[in-house]
């Protein structure tokens, strides 16, 4: 179905931008997992809108429900649901766009496709849908975490970043950011000269009415060898589709990505090692992924985000009716997607990792010959 994603550990989302709430179910849980509001609250936070001067001002705690599928602290095994009210609603600022369609928005792809649409900031299609699945990821997360640390001595760990802000690029290194790190400042880049470039560059253009997009970075470490399924259920094809399914993304790259084109096999290569007992790679072109399946080393991958579609500036366009027109946008709305998309990032690597994880276990763990 269009609104559920994952094949054993499986999430369906809910809800509408400007709806009473949004909310997200889980099936396949495993029972027995210690679970509190706070360990998804956590995320939640760091994805809300109102956190600082270079996001939207909506004001939105964001805070989370469980309704079912948890009983004295721990997962029951039954469907687990979690529900986010939402309190700072306006849906009035958006009835211009009940009959113009925003440029580069899903309003008129949504009005072909269904003949009807929610056009309060874009309903289905606003990424406060995300709600959904960052606290879905932080469920997945805590399974990583635990099952990691049980069955390879280290938890799993999946850090997301932000790399580039429109022109505006961070200088990266081999070290594995620390969320503290991450979370130093508003745009949640590591790199702290390039990320005080790219708050005044979002601040620039937030004042002129206008957006910019930028580049998030992912890596996960401590992922067993074995993930992955060949042909159509590649991990790295997977991980593709849960992040291009988020609002505003347009690539997505694994490993050495398109820089890999302009290398010879020679260079390119990941030369097997032997170190500690494991086979490892000398180097990690390929991201982590080999053959569709995970090889050991860190998971690492790049999304691109396009500028925010809706501006504040008159923009030509046309209605419902096919009749040329002008729209300048209300609301409120990020200048940049991208530091608030961090998290939800992470999310979705969350829940394909454990997705992957169950699949392989039910495959292969689960019968001894």
């Amino acid at each position: 179905m269009p609104n559920s994603f994952g094949k054993i550990f499986s999430i369906s989302t809910w809800g509408e931008s400007h709806g009473p709430s949004v909310g997200v179910v889980i099936d396949g849980c495993p029972p027995g997992l210690p679970l509190t509001l706070a360990e998804i609250q956590a995320d939640l936070d760091r994805r809300r809108p109102g956190q600082s001067d270079i996001t939207t001002p909506r004001k939105e705690a964001d805070q989370v429900e469980f309704l079912s599928g948890l009983h004295e602290g721990r997962t029951t095994g039954q469907p687990l649901a979690m529900l986010v009210r939402s309190t700072d609603a306006r849906p009035g600022a958006y009835d211009e766009m009940k009959e113009k369609f925003r440029p580069s928005h899903a309003d008129f792809t949504y009005q072909t496709k269904y003949g009807h649409r929610d056009h309060r900031g874009g309903g289905r299609s606003s990424a406060r849908e995300t709600i959904g699945r960052v606290a879905a990821g932080a469920v997945a997360k805590k399974i990583l975490s635990l099952a990691g640390a049980a069955q390879h001595g280290a938890p799993l760990e999946i850090r997301a970043f932000v790399s580039g802000i429109h022109r505006l690029r961070a200088k990266l290194s081999e070290h594995f950011p620390t969320l503290a790190e991450v979370e130093a400042t508003p745009v949640r880049c590591p790199d702290p000269q390039a990320a005080a470039a790219m708050i005044e560059a979002i601040k620039q253009a937030r004042s002129e009415g206008d957006s910019v997009g930028g580049i998030i970075q992912c890596r996960a470490r401590g992922v067993p060898p074995g993930l992955g399924e060949p042909v159509f259920d590649r991990l790295e094809a997977d991980l593709a589709k849960a992040m291009l399914s988020l609002p505003a993304t347009k690539g997505f790259e694994i490993g050495s990505g398109f820089l890999g084109t302009t290398l010879k096999g020679s260079q390119h290569n990941d030369a097997f090692v032997a170190q500690g007992g494991r086979v490892r790679t000398a180097t990690n072109n390929s991201g982590g992924v080999q053959g569709g399946i995970s090889n050991g080393e860190e998971i690492v991958f790049n999304v691109a985000f396009k500028p925010t579609a809706t501006i504040l500036q008159p923009q030509k366009t046309v209605d419902i009716h096919g009749a040329e027109t002008e729209l300048q946008a209300r609301g409120r709305h990020d200048p940049c997607v991208v530091p608030r998309a961090v998290v939800i990032v992470e999310a979705m690597t969350a829940l394909v990792l454990v997705d992957h994880w169950m699949r392989h276990a039910a495959q292969n763990q689960t019968f001894r010959f």
